[in-house]
């Protein structure tokens, strides 16, 4: 985990997981093999939006094969892609995992915790009471269409960038560069953080 740690962040709110967890996370990894780091982001804009987004950890974290190592500040978002104040704000999160799934099967799950949580595919960029996408995947580069790797937008979308940088602030978006000289050319603007707002790490 020394690579998540917070030291040297500007933000002071985001604190560091406490040790007792990190070694019960560790400890739980035994029951994986081999295993490969994805980046999950999470974005809600319906109903208990904070609960939702800590559902869908808690509920990720559930699947077997699968454990989720680290959770981002929340951020407060406005909708991406369609008119101001036409829909209510989003809040967004970013998640790291350690999983044996692969691609498909971690698509798979996240589209069923989207259904779990009444997810509604109606229109594009339209509200949602659940998004789960995947980021990246260890370092694969895919161009499937089913699932591109990494995200296809990832490296343009602040309400990804910004929690994951503050996440792990030397974090890599594969074949594209560091999140933080990302996160700079697209800059915060349309993004809070949200300090009021925590999700937990799953125990």
């Amino acid at each position: 985990m020394t690579a998540f740690s917070t030291e040297g962040q500007s933000d002071p709110t985001v604190q560091p997981v406490p040790t007792a967890v990190v070694k019960q996370v560790d400890a739980a990894d035994i029951t994986l093999s081999n295993p490969k780091m994805a980046v999950i982001a999470l974005g809600s804009n319906l109903g208990n939006r904070l609960e939702t987004l800590q559902g869908a950890v808690d509920a990720l974290e559930d699947t077997p094969g699968l454990r989720v190592k680290a959770v981002s500040p929340v951020y407060e978002t406005e909708p991406w892609g369609i008119a101001p104040d036409s829909q209510p704000s989003y809040f967004n999160a970013v998640i790291l995992v350690k999983t044996t799934l692969p691609p498909a099967s971690l698509l798979e799950r996240g589209q069923a915790v989207e259904e779990a949580f009444d997810r509604v595919r109606e229109e594009r960029w339209g509200p949602r009471t659940i998004d789960v996408d995947i980021v990246s995947y260890a370092d694969v580069l895919s161009d499937d269409p089913v699932l591109t790797l990494p995200h296809p937008r990832a490296h343009e979308r602040a309400f990804v960038l910004a929690p994951w940088h503050d996440m792990d602030p030397e974090a890599q978006l594969p074949g594209v560069g560091p999140v933080a000289d990302l996160l700079a050319g697209v800059g915060r603007e349309g993004v809070q953080h949200r300090a009021d707002l925590e999700l937990r790490l799953p125990e």
